[in-house]
């Protein structure tokens, strides 16, 4: 079984990720007996050969789970390389005394890996804070049927579904549909819906000079605090926050793997590392 898996490579998604996908699919499925006795050989003999191949074989299930993210915005790529962390992750805890299959134990750990990096680089900021909001989040994702917004009917049946209410289920709908108008418009707005943007017709009636002029002087504060921080940083790390949070178009691991001569899942440790020392930075 071991000579026919690949190597531990492909748990980096390369850009053609159709070949990617072929790839993992081509793989035998683990039997019963086969994924007990490796189990039982990385649990109880910490054999890390019987580890590989247990992630290995799992690789497609992976690649399933990451296709039903597909719908915000993120590079399948990057999504399949966060889902194997977690497939890792629940291999290394997977206990095979307890009597169920790894790919019912993992499919947990999977989705949190998923989870997390969609909430860290979806468009809406903060959309989901707590574990209540992120559970909201998803199921509310799942949950609508149609891009308009639901009715009373829907609202109170995805409420009665998740158990809040529904006001709950307004409000966090409200914040995700936060992204789909411009405050100024459209650049390629002809006259006929320029006047649609929100800045033709919002007023703000609570704001006066000292707040305008406060507020302005925090948004300042915070751009310089986190240029100083940035400058703190090692020109590497610097490239790869720019490219993966700042930039316009936001390069995938990949792409700075190639960059760097080193594998996907370092720059994955180096960005964790360079946020890290950020947020000490700016918290200081």
């Amino acid at each position: 079984m071991g000579t026919s898996l690949q190597p531990i490579d492909m748990l980096v998604p390369g850009r053609n990720i159709d070949a990617y996908v072929a790839s993992v699919s081509s793989i035998a499925v683990l039997s019963a007996e086969q994924e007990k006795s490796l189990a039982e050989r990385l649990f109880f003999h910490n054999d890390l050969e019987a580890a590989r191949q247990l992630v290995m074989s799992h690789l497609r299930f992976v690649v399933h789970i990451a296709k039903s993210y597909s719908g915000y915005g993120l590079p399948l790529s990057d999504l399949i390389q966060e889902g194997n962390v977690g497939l890792m992750k629940a291999v290394k805890r997977f206990n095979p005394e307890v009597g169920v299959r790894l790919v019912s134990f993992a499919v947990h750990w999977v989705k949190a890996e998923i989870h997390e990096f969609i909430l860290r680089n979806w468009r809406i900021v903060k959309v989901a804070t707590t574990k209540a909001q992120r559970k909201l989040f998803f199921n509310l994702r799942s949950a609508k049927k149609r891009l308009s917004w639901l009715t009373n009917d829907e609202t109170n049946a995805v409420a009665n579904d998740l158990g809040v209410d529904a006001k709950v289920v307004r409000e966090m709908e409200g914040r995700m549909a936060g992204q789909d108008t411009a405050f100024d418009g459209y650049a390629d707005d002809d006259s006929d819906t320029a006047y649609q943007a929100p800045a033709y017709y919002l007023e703000d009636r609570n704001a006066d000079p000292s707040s305008l002029l406060e507020d302005a002087d925090w948004s300042d504060n915070s751009v310089s605090q986190l240029r100083n921080a940035l400058a703190q940083l090692d020109e590497r790390s610097q490239d790869i926050l720019q490219k993966r949070w700042l930039a316009e178009e936001k390069a995938t691991l990949h792409e700075l793997a190639d960059v760097y001569g080193v594998s996907a899942e370092r720059i994955r440790q180096l960005e964790k590392n360079a946020m890290k020392k950020l947020k000490g930075s700016m918290e200081a």
